[in-house]
């Protein structure tokens, strides 16, 4: 298991740029997949990003793909999320998420454990 804990959040206008990270404690961080998923009010939690845990596979929903980078330093033990581009529909709460042994998946019951979130607004 490991203890996720997500920053970098905040208020931004449209057209701007924020980057996310989100710092794994525990054991083994390079085992893990790891995944950006959001929640916005009123709607249902939308898979955002995930990349391997060598960083050779990367994923990304449809509605980021092109402005939203995911990347990984596991030396660091940290996950990263660059937003650009961003738009008032990308307003939501952000969770890191973490797959033990696994490569990667949009898909949110296939993660084991999860951070708590932080907020992005993007106002127009």
């Amino acid at each position: 298991q490991v203890q996720l804990v997500e920053s970098g959040g905040g208020l931004v206008q449209a057209g701007g740029s924020l980057r996310l990270s989100c710092v794994a404690s525990g054991r083994a961080f390079d085992s893990y997949a790891l995944g950006w998923f959001r929640q916005a009010p009123g709607k249902e939690r939308e898979f955002v990003a995930a990349i391997s845990w060598s960083s050779a596979s990367t994923y990304y929903g449809v509605s980021v793909k092109g402005r939203f980078y995911i990347s990984r330093d596991n030396a660091k033990n940290t996950v990263y999320l660059q937003m650009n581009s961003l738009k008032p529909e990308d307003t939501a709460v952000y969770y890191c998420a973490a797959q033990r042994f696994g490569m990667g998946s949009v898909i949110e019951i296939h993660y084991d454990d999860w951070g708590q979130g932080t907020q992005v607004t993007v106002s127009s």
